[in-house]
């Protein structure tokens, strides 16, 4: 017998040199995760200066299963 157990929270993290970089991996994913049902529930963004003075943005988003 085959059962399916839906995936209710999802976290996912994402990063990139520049903001439009970020943006587009999280609207792929976020198209991705449309087809299993899940939705933005919160976004957190952070960016750091490596050493070499070069921005990392990075973002953990979180899904979660629509309603």
């Amino acid at each position: 017998m085959i059962t399916f157990d839906l995936i209710q929270d999802k976290v996912e993290f994402f990063e990139a040199t520049d903001l439009a970089t970020l943006e587009k991996k999280i609207n792929e994913q976020i198209e991705h995760n449309k087809a299993i049902m899940l939705e933005v529930h919160h976004v957190s963004y952070h960016m750091q200066l490596l050493e070499n003075g070069q921005r990392l943005y990075s973002a953990m988003v979180h899904f979660k299963a629509k309603k």
